[in-house]
């Protein structure tokens, strides 16, 4: 080893969870996306509670690529996600769902930006595709803030945010009972926890959007809008009050003015979905 080799840190162990239920469509797509990183120390680990259409199939054919399988039933995503993460053994922890993708250099791009160790959150960009694969819009994770968050005014692609084992820890994982939007739960419990968050400029993952998601398909509807509710006072520390609707236009504002370009992407996507 040379002198200068033995001076180069070594990459930090990133642990990446899939959890997958039935989705043997999108399953190899999501697994090709995250082992075909080319990241030296990747950690990474799939949960299948049960599914029946050959997704384990597909599982088992990746062999030691992937460096845990987990197939014991669960509570729903979210718990699936705390025993995928409870097996893990990386210092930064991100997740991607079967039927999401990691873009290309996702991973290198975030052991950079965990260089810093007073980061203990990312939050990252990407983009928004089809059941297809064809890419509709772009994904810009606004800039964190507690309070756009609980005036409905901060957003973040889930598939481009990573957290540091510790902060994970200290938030005491994810909402087990929350069955619409933990990612967001999570996000802001860790806040809560003392969590520095920072966004980088970096398009790190893909979020597929289609009939049968949560998103895409509206199932799910109440429960969600009771879940961001919740999430919402949590974030603010406080129940609603009169005044919320004029601050929450302000954050919408101060949000749009601050970042126009990602406006005006939202401006013709809304367009395009109209025609």
């Amino acid at each position: 080893m040379s002198d200068f080799a033995a001076l180069v840190p070594p990459a930090p162990v990133i642990s990446i969870v899939t959890i997958s239920f039935n989705q043997a469509r999108f399953l190899p797509a999501a697994i090709d996306s995250i082992v075909g990183q080319d990241y030296p120390a990747l950690d990474y680990i799939v949960v299948d509670p049960g599914s029946t259409d050959g997704s384990r199939d597909i599982i088992a054919g990746y062999g030691d690529r992937i460096a845990t399988v987990l197939l014991d039933p669960d509570n729903g995503p979210a718990d699936g996600l705390n025993k995928g993460f409870a097996a893990a053994r990386g210092d930064i922890f991100g997740y991607i769902n079967a039927d999401d993708l990691l873009l290309p250099g996702a991973l290198a791009r975030v052991a950079a930006a965990f260089a810093d160790p007073a980061v203990d959150v990312v939050l990252g960009n990407g983009v928004i595709i089809d059941d297809h694969d064809r890419q509709l819009r772009h994904a810009q994770s606004s800039r964190f803030s507690r309070a756009a968050y609980g005036h409905g005014a901060m957003t973040f692609i889930q598939q481009g945010c990573f957290f540091r084992a510790a902060a994970f820890a200290r938030a005491g994982g994810f909402n087990a009972a929350n069955r619409t939007c933990w990612d967001a739960e999570l996000l802001i419990d860790m806040a809560l926890a003392g969590a520095r968050i920072i966004n980088i400029p970096d398009r790190l993952g893909a979020f597929r959007l289609y009939g049968d998601t949560i998103t895409g398909s509206g199932r799910l509807a109440e429960a969600m809008r009771v879940d961001v509710a919740r999430i919402a006072a949590k974030a603010l520390g406080r129940p609603p009050r009169f005044g919320d609707g004029v601050l929450a236009w302000l954050h919408l504002l101060a949000r749009r003015l601050g970042n126009p370009q990602a406006t005006l992407d939202g401006v013709r996507a809304r367009l395009q979905r109209g025609r």
